[in-house]
């Protein structure tokens, strides 16, 4: 593939921080709201190429994470004020919002605490506010919390070591990122790690009463599923979803906890035509 993709890393300049961030595209802007130690090159190529023809996309770093400055939050509400500012520093009045993993966390936030930004919601690989009744398995603690990943890490975080289609489609898509990451960006110490599990945790405990008012909210949401998630399970959302106002699902068979890098063009479409579509 040409690095038709690549664009080079700009800063919104907040004043107390610099948020960085990559823009990929024209039309609806849609922010990548990144996953557990993600930064903004963390994602598929192939998968921001699709996403590009129709969007603008943008790929950013959190407060403190990556090559952005500033302290990331244990809070997942003050995280996602990240996407509120990086909004109002682009001059952005709405933004689709497309949330991975602890992104997904941070997407629901920035939905509930600003609807007047946010259009539409994109949730992947993620859980819903509040107790969850499926816990991490002990695979993806036991891979997640190395300082370094290999491939093979990335096959039990990511993927369905079970299936053959799905270590092919790992394969091809760590190529792809590889091409282009910095690995010593991405947050690799314990420390950095407590800040994300607290923010989980607050998440969990949901004393701004999220969960229900993800099921009342009329933003559309778009969950999307791998069968198998060691991490975010999809059954968490079963408990949820059939009391949500405006919300649609998929999930994929023999499909671990990146769906969108296991499936980048379906993925897709399905949500190029879910933003058309719904309102």
């Amino acid at each position: 593939m040409k690095k038709v993709y690549e664009t080079k890393i700009s800063f919104a300049d907040l004043g107390d921080r610099k948020i960085a961030y990559r823009s990929y595209g024209k039309g609806r802007t849609i922010i990548f709201i990144n996953r557990f130690r993600g930064t903004l090159d963390t994602w598929d190529p192939l998968f921001i190429k699709m996403m590009a023809k129709k969007f603008n996309v943008i790929t950013f770093d959190y407060s403190g994470i990556g090559s952005s400055t500033g302290n990331m939050s244990s809070e997942i509400t003050l995280v996602a004020q990240d996407v509120k500012d990086l909004a109002s520093a682009l001059k952005l009045d709405t933004i689709v919002v497309l949330g991975w993993s602890y992104g997904g966390l941070v997407a629901q936030a920035a939905t509930l605490l600003y609807p007047n930004l946010v259009t539409h919601s994109i949730l992947v690989g993620t859980n819903p506010p509040g107790k969850n009744e499926v816990p991490f398995e002990q695979v993806f603690l036991d891979a997640a919390l190395k300082p370094i990943n290999d491939f093979d890490d990335e096959v039990v975080l990511f993927f369905e070591p079970k299936s053959a289609f799905s270590i092919a489609a790992a394969k091809a898509s760590h190529e792809r990122i590889h091409k282009q990451i910095d690995v010593s960006k991405i947050p690799s110490t314990m420390e950095v790690f407590q800040i994300y599990f607290n923010g989980g945790e607050g998440f969990r405990e949901d004393i701004l009463n999220f969960r229900d008012q993800i099921k009342k909210t009329k933003t559309p949401i778009l969950i999307i599923c791998g069968d198998h998630d060691v991490s975010f399970a999809v059954e968490n959302w079963y408990a949820v979803f059939n009391q949500m106002t405006n919300a649609q699902m998929i999930v994929y068979s023999g499909t671990g906890h990146a769906p969108q890098h296991q499936y980048p063009e379906l993925t897709s479409k399905s949500i190029i035509n879910f933003v058309k579509h719904t309102y």
